[in-house]
């Protein structure tokens, strides 16, 4: 078993060495061709700063996902198609929360996605502040007829995210009127983040979930436990409507002699109503596709196909990686890629897959330090890739960038936007993007 072991270290770093040397100058031309302007950069910014939000069924959604299919075809991608996808829709409308005891005061808040509205009363009741879904359930009956805030701070996006995905549910098994929660982020400075919310259940009463800032969520816990009363109205007049068609939009770089094996790549075209997606996910679209341009414009042909994905409705219902896998389930894809973690200094590649798969994307590691300080780490994410990912059995990739935290400083709030991009970053995602891509596809 020793021996094994080390036959296979000095395998692993023999391919490693054999990858360097035949794709060291390619990586070069790439980074050098990535890095040459900031082009990817302004016509992001364009995009967002254009047609604004990108929330499914929204105009602004639309309109970004034409410009994005003819931009593609001014790139030179092949095959550029707009793939028909039926979305929901959720609109925010007008909203309010406001204070009423012990004091009257406006709050930072905003109303979490799929959530219902109120009466059209608005919904005046109590405030009761809880930690965690354990000390709702030991509270329970206190909870009817009041507002349940979900005040637990950020430990990580895991470990929160469930009070606003869940707690409208949780809250209602207990006769609330309606729920709140902490912002998921790891800073205040009164913004709040808005996200989506689970499916209501037919069993459970329907009832509204919105999200408050740090500082608000803060300060009602402060007076609850000093024994105040805290009475809130809340307004809203979000409504769930009918779906519309949207659509998946891609373009390809048709491998040389292995055209019919495809890597998938790409980002998720929708964002939520809030800013304008700058970093989720326009990012993740922009240096995946102009990954393909880079390739394209250098004559790099691999023997793989690439194909661009921009996944739509990844934020309140994954049709978008749903119809995909459904569509496309038949074609031999041998790779999956998603990039939805924002645009920041590089950091690693994740994958999924065998122990083969694995060592394969390792071998790639010390050619791209061409680039910069890149890692390959095994375990990946994605959620619309993973959609045929899981379904076939397919490898699944990500590219996680070295973010300090910074990602869910921005995460679905109206700071979201271009200038919180370093144009350098994003031309350092794409070059290593496309330098991933173009070897695994090329690969013997």
């Amino acid at each position: 078993m020793i021996i094994c072991s080390v036959t296979n270290l000095f395998s692993s770093e023999y391919d490693s060495l054999k990858v360097y040397d035949k794709y060291k100058e390619v990586v070069q031309k790439i980074f050098k061709a990535a890095n040459a302007d900031s082009t990817a950069w302004e016509q992001l910014a364009f995009m967002c700063d254009t047609y604004g939000h990108r929330l499914c069924g929204s105009e602004g959604l639309e309109k970004s996902l034409d410009f994005m299919y003819e931009q593609m075809k001014k790139d030179g991608l092949e095959n550029v198609i707009k793939e028909e996808v039926i979305v929901p829709k959720w609109v925010r409308n007008d909203e309010y929360c406001q204070m009423l005891e012990p004091r009257n005061l406006k709050l930072h808040f905003l109303g979490l996605g799929r959530s219902v509205g109120t009466p059209k009363e608005g919904i005046t009741a109590e405030v009761i502040v809880v930690k965690s879904f354990d000390e709702l359930k030991i509270i329970g009956k206190k909870a009817e007829g009041k507002i349940v805030l979900y005040n637990e701070p950020f430990i990580s996006y895991g470990q929160v995210v469930q009070y606003r995905w869940a707690g409208a549910v949780e809250a209602a098994k207990f006769g609330a009127v309606a729920s709140m929660c902490r912002s998921v982020s790891p800073i205040g400075m009164q913004t709040p983040h808005t996200g989506s919310i689970m499916n209501y259940p037919d069993s459970i009463a329907q009832i509204p979930h919105a999200a408050l800032s740090h500082e608000d969520a803060d300060m009602i816990e402060r007076m609850i436990n000093r024994g105040q009363k805290v009475v809130v109205k809340l307004y809203m007049e979000a409504e769930n409507l009918d779906s519309s068609l949207s659509y998946n939009v891609m373009g390809e770089l048709p491998g040389s002699t292995k055209p019919d094996e495809i890597i998938a790549i790409g980002g998720h075209s929708d964002c939520w109503d809030v800013g304008s997606g700058a970093h989720d996910d326009a990012s993740g679209c922009f240096s995946t596709w102009k990954a393909l341009k880079i390739l394209k414009d250098l004559n790099l042909k691999p023997k793989r196909t690439i194909r661009a994905v921009m996944w739509v409705n990844e934020e309140n219902g994954l049709r978008g990686g749903i119809e995909y896998a459904n569509k496309h389930k038949h074609e031999n894809h041998i790779l999956m890629f998603e990039f939805d973690s924002g645009v920041f200094p590089l950091g690693t590649f994740g994958i999924k897959g065998s122990d083969s798969v694995y060592n394969k994307v390792k071998s790639i590691e010390k050619v791209l330090n061409e680039i910069g300080n890149i890692n390959i780490v095994k375990g990946a994410w994605g959620i619309d890739a993973q959609q045929i990912a899981d379904m076939n059995n397919i490898p699944l990739m990500n590219l996680n960038t070295d973010d300090d935290g910074k990602y869910f400083w921005y995460h679905h709030a109206e700071t979201d936007t271009p200038d919180k991009i370093d144009p350098k970053d994003l031309n350092n995602c794409i070059a290593a993007i496309a330098a991933m891509m173009y070897i695994y596809a090329d690969l013997d």
